[in-house]
């Protein structure tokens, strides 16, 4: 018959162990809970409206084919700080063309006629999203980037910019150099060669 000490013994060590290491008393999502993506100005080029051809492919305006730049996929997932999918979220980007122009009236409505410049979609149960765009590109004053933003029917849960990771005009843009070192880290992705073209993984992570 085992003695009755055993199970006492257990126990004891049971909890010097959760002594020893606390972490062990907080809940499983707090454990994995990560940062939000920290917000960037909207910049002066927001789409005074998405209308139109504003899908997720912008290098198909209206059946023509923009040839410029360096094609590109955007990809990440939409979730809130304790890993939960924001089914239903709205994400819509915005940037130049190959030559630095935006489709703009503040820009002068510029861009290559071809390039739809702005695209949104909503995300589905697996809070994943994806467009077809091209690798960002400098203009005077500005580091290649992509803005990007993520709405909840119509309330603004974040607003913020994309940069290429060892691009050599981060470390002279004013918006770059304002991040810490865990802002540039979440907001600073690899283009890397894919089947399809270049690929970047952009996760955004909204404040619970």
């Amino acid at each position: 018959m085992p003695s009755p000490a055993l199970p006492r013994r257990r126990l004891a060590l049971a909890a010097a162990s959760l002594v020893a290491c606390p972490a062990l008393l907080r809940p499983v999502w707090a454990q994995g809970r990560q940062p939000p993506t920290p917000r960037q100005t909207e910049g002066p080029f927001y789409p005074p409206a998405f209308d139109g051809d504003a899908d997720a492919d912008l290098l198909d305006r209206g059946g023509r084919r923009y040839a410029q730049g360096q094609p590109a996929w955007l990809q990440g997932q939409v979730l809130d700080t304790t890993g939960r999918v924001l089914d239903g979220a709205t994400v819509e980007i915005w940037q130049c063309d190959h030559a630095g122009r935006y489709r703009h009236p503040g820009d002068g409505d510029r861009a290559d006629s071809a390039f739809q410049g702005y695209g949104r979609m909503v995300v589905g149960a697996d809070g994943r999203y994806r467009f077809r765009t091209i690798r960002p590109v400098a203009y005077a004053g500005r580091t290649p980037h992509i803005h990007v933003k993520v709405l909840q029917g119509r309330r603004e849960l974040l607003t913020t910019q994309l940069y290429v990771q060892g691009d050599p005009g981060n470390a002279r843009d004013f918006l770059w150099r304002s991040l810490d070192e865990s802002g540039r880290a979440a907001l600073t992705r690899p283009f890397v060669a894919g089947s399809g073209g270049l690929e970047a993984d952009f996760p955004l992570v909204i404040a619970a």
